[in-house]
């Protein structure tokens, strides 16, 4: 009976050693020798995984960027620290991207706006907007269910008075939130921009009023005031190019809703 024991554990004992013997000659014969560039390169990335870059995470966008295949500015949340540091690393000059920051393009508060119907499903503006475009009247803007706090990886954004609001301080630009708003309320800019437009209603001016008193109504004064011609209406909505806006501050002035803001991306939360 022991015999019989020791003779099993003597067996299991071999094929153990020679499953371990197997296994190290291969990892030694078969190991794929790992980039150094990738590597130096994913260890200068902030390691957000945001998908910013416009690659699944920072491993694909450093492989990519050590084979050439993207540039080396894209992280956003990075900003110019990691752009530089991916510069020496490849031994090239390059720009970092200008930081980017999220804002909420609604101005529908209560008070501004109401609910055409009372929404007691999931807590989720996704799910909320299969039903009718959701419970506000206006069914362009901020639903404000949190799913765009819920994907902040910064805890950036909470909701306030059933709109979303982005402290920028702490926002790394890396554009979550804006892919999981089913209303494209949340647009990203310039960090340096001062001037945003406060809603998302493509309706025509009286419908848009309707539904929300703080909508652009498509009047087209900010485009005949900018001396710069930053501004167009497109599809009754306000639009800035900021590659042309100067920052000073005209549409703000002349818009009658006062959807048009001047805005602090740098200083205010």
């Amino acid at each position: 009976m022991i015999t019989d024991i020791l003779t099993a554990l003597l067996v299991v004992a071999v094929i153990g050693i020679v499953c371990g013997i197997v296994l190290a000659l291969a990892s030694h014969f078969f190991a794929v020798e790992e980039d150094e560039t990738v590597k130096k390169i994913r260890e200068a990335l902030p390691g957000a995984n945001c998908g910013a870059c416009g690659y699944a995470g920072c491993d694909s966008y450093a492989e990519a960027v050590a084979a050439g295949k993207a540039e080396p500015s894209l992280c956003i949340p990075g900003a110019a620290a990691t752009a530089s540091a991916i510069a020496e690393i490849l031994g090239v000059e390059v720009s970092a991207a200008a930081p980017k920051v999220a804002f909420v393009g609604c101005n529908g508060t209560c008070e501004a706006t109401s609910n055409k119907a009372v929404y007691e499903g999931v807590d989720s503006c996704a799910a909320a907007k299969m039903i009718y475009g959701g419970p506000s009247a206006c069914i362009y803007g901020c639903i404000g269910c949190g799913d765009c706090a819920d994907a902040c990886p910064s805890d950036a954004i909470c909701i306030v008075d059933g709109l979303a609001h982005v402290d920028p301080r702490n926002c790394m630009g890396c554009g979550k939130c804006a892919r999981v708003c089913p209303n494209g309320v949340i647009k990203m800019v310039n960090k340096n921009a001062k001037t945003a437009v406060m809603c998302n209603n493509t309706e025509k001016g009286a419908a848009a009023r309707k539904n929300c008193k703080n909508a652009c109504i498509g009047c087209k004064k900010c485009q005949l005031n900018c001396p710069e011609g930053a501004i167009t209406v497109v599809n009754n909505l306000a639009v800035i190019d900021y590659d042309k806006c100067t920052n000073c501050g005209t549409c703000a002035d002349v818009c009658p809703t006062k959807c048009l803001k001047n805005v602090n991306f740098e200083t205010v939360g």
